[in-house]
């Protein structure tokens, strides 16, 4: 579904995009792997489009395809309203949506050059930070929006620093409500305690070496029970392939000296294989960062902080990953054993990598999302894949794949160059009242295409996907379908709005049976009513489908042809001896196939004839048709109007009169006929009639009248059951008067 594109290509040649800062010696050597970066000299080769948002539905499920920005995008919602979400790729490609379905391209101008890694927060307010990479690279720079992206306070220095940075929000209403909190290696954590103001660099860790540092909010479930009672930081030093996790807790809202190491945990290996000192998984870099984030909700694991990270099974070089999930239950002293939380059969077959983690603040649900190759045999693609736990990270529920097409892995068209290959770090998840939504970056279409999803979900179609409908009095059905889910267990709700608003009658949308389906899989009917002469044009039906707080959304459109039928503008009948004479008007015609015209004589109608239409037409059509040798009587005549569709509607009757004012005689009817035929005649004065059958050679066979007969119109039935098949003769004879007419018997 195609909603509007706008194209527009970027080529950098000297923008700095990356995540460390390299002299011009550094640079001729390469990648340095032990830092998060790409290239300058790899840039000339990115490409950027800029476009509207492209829903690409595969099976009923919808992808959210942004166009093609540079990776590594990070996404937040406002807790105050699920359907506001903004995410950034990439050096400074940020999108929004105020409906959770269309979402706006936007460029917020931080007045230097953004150097990437973008990463966001709300505040329990709804105020939005995003924070980007500046200098070339000395340090953050944050802008605080309070309408969802659309217009930016300054931008100040958040944090100093040369490699990967991220941010967390305090969402509670604790004593640290809306501080925000942000990380940077070499090891500086900052924090803000006045909406973005200001902000204080209040502590340095000197354990942290390679990219990966990172920051998160939980309750003090310990002490007092205090909402946003701890802010966590986990370093990340060591090695490229066994890396060391060491956690630190503040329970004094980040404040300076406040932070005690609570431990150091060695749990990661390899990612994949060793390429170049950088781990990668089929020449795509990726580092087993450690993902942390803590429960603030009032379920049963309130407090408990979650550890999330991707390493190889068996460990060793060359090997495949899987995505671990460990907790703590003492604010990261010590750790539970792992849990695998990719599901598939056989985990050594398969590489799953590139995890993101979030704690549903109303529920406590831990979701996970990761890349997967459970579904390639030769582990050169990937999906999307997700999971969520609702038992504190005992166990996670089956996995579902959530990008509906498969990815190239060494997406060697893309542009981001390096051995292994630059396709970004990181991505994300969150949610909000047990909804989630996510974005990554898919190399489907041979790009950075900047895609989001949402998780769990329910499968939409709409059927039939065009109607043609009368101006009035008409009345249609959309089918409303809900074939498939992934884990939506909600009520999925249903509205419909028509575009344009007819500037003349109304098109009334309305679901009769309810816009409800509660089970899967369901479906529902729309209904469409035309009334008050609707302006004729092509209308779009948009149909919406949403979750009970707003989201996921989706929807679908019908094309709604609104159109003028035959609009007969006279019919009239006129006599003349014993033929009738009908003649008719159409100022327009609509996929008018044609008229039957259709008599009636003191019984049912009957088709007499048929006249061809015009198809569709907005030109005065004239028509006429001739009944010839009607015998004295009244009848009626209308017209029988066939859409090409079959579809049939009746005019009005008219009435004509044939008067006995001669003698005639009628062609029998039917005919042929198989026994029985009708034949006709009429006499002006009484006397006596003569009406008999002749075969071929003239030898009467048959006496159907010969008496005394009143003037007028007579009818009379002739049975040939004894006669054998062929071609005969009738003739009358009254007066002066003689007819003859022929007839044909088949048996």
């Amino acid at each position: 579904m195609k909603q509007g594109l706008y194209y527009r290509i970027f080529f950098f040649s000297f923008m700095i995009l990356g995540i460390a800062v390299f002299n011009v010696n550094s640079l001729a050597q390469g990648d340095n792997p032990l830092v998060d970066q790409v290239l300058q000299e790899w840039l000339p080769n990115v490409q950027y489009e800029d476009s509207e948002i492209d829903v690409i539905t595969v099976d009923g499920f919808d992808n959210f395809n942004m166009g093609v920005d540079f990776a590594e995008p990070h996404i937040s919602i406002n807790p105050t309203n699920p359907k506001e979400s903004f995410n950034a790729f990439n050096t400074n490609g940020a999108w929004y949506t105020h409906d959770g379905h269309n979402w706006t391209h936007t460029f917020p101008n931080f007045g230097v050059s953004a150097n990437g890694d973008p990463v966001t927060a709300y505040d329990s307010l709804g105020n939005l930070y995003y924070e980007t990479m500046f200098g070339g690279i000395t340090g953050c720079k944050v802008m605080r929006s309070s309408d969802n992206g659309i217009t930016w306070g300054p931008s100040l220095t958040s944090v100093s620093g040369n490699d990967k940075n991220w941010i967390a929000a305090d969402q509670t209403s604790g004593p640290f409500a809306n501080y925000v909190y942000t990380v940077m290696t070499p090891g500086n954590f900052a924090r803000t305690t006045d909406f973005g103001a200001s902000w204080l660099t209040t502590q340095s860790f000197t354990t942290q070496a390679l990219p990966g540092m990172m920051v998160a909010v939980g309750p003090n479930v310990i002490a007092g029970d205090v909402s946003g009672g701890v802010v966590y930081v986990v370093t990340n030093s060591g090695s490229a392939f066994a890396s060391t996790y060491t956690f630190y807790a503040s329970t004094n809202g980040g404040a300076a000296g406040s932070f005690i190491l609570k431990s150091a945990q060695n749990f990661s290996n390899y990612v994949g294989t060793n390429v170049g000192g950088r781990n990668s998984v089929q020449n795509m870099r990726t580092r087993p960062y450690p993902f942390i984030t803590a429960d603030n909700s009032y379920g049963p694991f309130r407090g408990r902080f979650y550890l999330v990270y991707a390493s190889n099974t068996p460990a060793g070089n060359g090997n495949k990953p899987d995505i671990f999930c460990r907790y703590s239950t003492d604010q990261g002293a010590t750790w539970s054993s792992a849990v695998v939380v990719n599901d598939d059969a056989n985990t050594t077959l398969h590489n799953q990598w590139h995890p993101a983690i979030w704690v549903d603040k109303q529920t406590g649900t831990l979701f996970v999302k990761w890349m997967d190759t459970r579904d390639t045999p030769t582990s050169d693609s990937a999906y999307i894949y997700a999971s969520y736990s609702t038992d504190g990270g005992a166990t996670f529920v089956q996995n579902q794949r959530i990008s509906n097409a498969k990815m190239r892995i060494n997406c060697t068209t893309c542009g981001g160059g390096g051995t292994p290959r630059y396709q970004g770090d990181y991505d994300a998840i969150v949610s909000l009242d047990n909804q989630a939504i996510m974005v990554w970056t898919d190399f489907r279409a041979g790009n950075f295409g900047s895609y989001t999803g949402y998780f769990p979900d329910f499968a939409m179609l709409a059927s039939p996907n065009s109607i043609i409908i009368p101006q009035a009095g008409g009345e249609e059905f959309v089918t409303v379908e809900v074939p498939a889910i992934k884990l939506y267990t909600n009520n999925a709700i249903f509205s419909a709005t028509v575009s344009p608003t007819p500037p003349s009658g109304t098109i009334n949308l309305d679901f009769p049976g309810g816009n409800i389906i509660s089970s899967f899989p369901g479906s529902i009917q729309l209904r469409i009513q035309t009334s008050g002469s609707v302006t004729p044009g092509t209308y779009t039906i948009t149909i919406q489908g949403e979750g009970p707080n707003g989201t996921p959304v989706h929807r679908r459109t019908v094309q709604l042809d609104v159109q003028v039928p035959v609009e007969l503008t006279s019919f009239t009948a006129t006599t003349k001896s014993n033929d009738v004479i009908l003649n008719w008007s159409t100022a327009t015609e609509t996929n008018n196939m044609g008229f039957e015209i259709q008599r009636k004589n003191n019984a049912e109608f009957e088709k007499v004839g048929f006249a061809q239409g015009y198809g569709t037409t907005t030109e005065i059509q004239n028509y006429s048709f001739i009944d010839k040798g009607i015998p004295a009587g009244n009848y009626s005549y209308r017209l029988k109007q066939i859409d090409l569709d079959g579809t049939t509607e009746y005019s009005y009757p008219v009435e004509v009169t044939i008067a006995p004012g001669d003698y005639f005689l009628s062609q029998n009817y039917p005919n042929p006929f198989n026994p029985s035929t009708n034949i006709n005649y009429s006499i002006p004065v009484d006397g006596n009639v003569s009406l008999k059958i002749y075969d071929l050679l003239g030898n009467e066979v048959y006496t159907l009248i010969d008496e005394q007969k009143p003037a007028g119109s007579h009818e009379v039935e002739f049975n040939a059951s004894s006669l054998s098949s062929g071609v005969y003769y009738y003739q009358i004879k009254s007066g002066e008067f003689l007819a003859t007419k022929k007839l044909m018997l088949m048996k």
